[in-house]
């Protein structure tokens, strides 16, 4: 089974490349720049915005990984950010199930939520955070991911192929989430908008080749998350601190995480292998 893996230079990018080849797919990695050819067992550069890189990228492949993306609000110029993405999106998603792809798992965000990049402090209208709640924000990051979310549902609906987006957070290993969990530890406020979620990039890897297989139909959002928080405060008391107005709809103990992943577990099989915080 063969695999186009888009933004696969980055760290997410990488990472999912090495655990698919790992459990046996042929994999196709596609980067705007040059990647180390060994890498993958096939190695595209290019814009997708190219119809030329395009239509070889998408070309015989079984599914797709779509994790090409400017990974936030201030990657590049706002316009630049959310034209990049959603075209991208529409591109790659469109072109790979018009081309006979059956799987397509785009790689999106909690921060189509909303919450993580407004400069409003808003707030979820209830925890744990569930799939059903959508965009209230007023960033074009994370409006491009909540609209790339929607591209995969009309993708879905018009193809027939299967559609999974999963909403992340925060993602890193090693220094990149040490650097990240100092931050919090000293002031929990500056995680406030990602309700101080996280995840370890190689549980993101595994949770995406989950997603490639699990036995799905249609277009579903999935939030990926570990049990966990970044911060070393009780949940309960982050959320009434910086979530006033936040109702709970059901108890927060110790420190879970305040965003709903049965659907992670239960539709992907899904359950993390690292952690940062001290397993009894």
């Amino acid at each position: 089974m063969k695999v186009l893996v888009t933004g696969a230079g980055g760290t997410l990018g990488r990472e999912v490349v090495a655990h698919l080849r790992g459990e046996g797919w042929t994999v196709r990695a596609h980067d705007r720049t040059p990647a180390d050819p060994s890498a993958a067992d096939e190695v595209l550069t290019g814009e997708l915005r190219d119809a030329g890189v395009l239509a070889r990228a998408v070309d015989a492949v079984d599914a797709v990984v779509h994790a090409a993306a400017l990974p936030s609000p201030t990657a590049a110029a706002e316009d630049e950010v959310f034209l990049n993405n959603v075209t991208a999106s529409h591109l790659v998603l469109a072109g790979a199930a018009r081309a006979g792809a059956g799987r397509l798992v785009n790689v999106s965000s909690l921060s189509a939520l909303g919450f993580a990049f407004s400069r409003h402090d808003l707030s979820p209208r209830s925890v744990p955070v569930t799939e059903d709640q959508t965009f209230t924000g007023d960033d074009v990051y994370g409006l491009s991911k909540y609209v790339g979310e929607e591209i995969a549902a009309r993708v879905s609906s018009r193809w027939g192929a299967t559609a999974v987006s999963l909403r992340f957070p925060f993602l890193g290993t090693g220094d990149r989430l040490r650097r990240h969990l100092e931050r919090v530890h000293a002031d929990p406020r500056v995680d406030r908008g990602s309700l101080w979620g996280w995840l370890d990039t190689r549980d993101a890897a595994r949770a995406i080749g989950l997603a490639l297989t699990a036995p799905l139909d249609g277009h579903t959002v999935v939030n990926v998350a570990a049990p966990d928080t970044t911060a070393l405060v009780p949940t309960a008391d982050l959320v009434r601190r910086y979530h006033p107005g936040t109702r709970f709809d059901a108890p927060l103990e110790g420190f879970a995480v305040p965003f709903a992943t049965r659907r992670s577990q239960e539709l992907l099989g899904f359950a993390t292998r690292h952690a940062w915080r001290p397993r009894n």
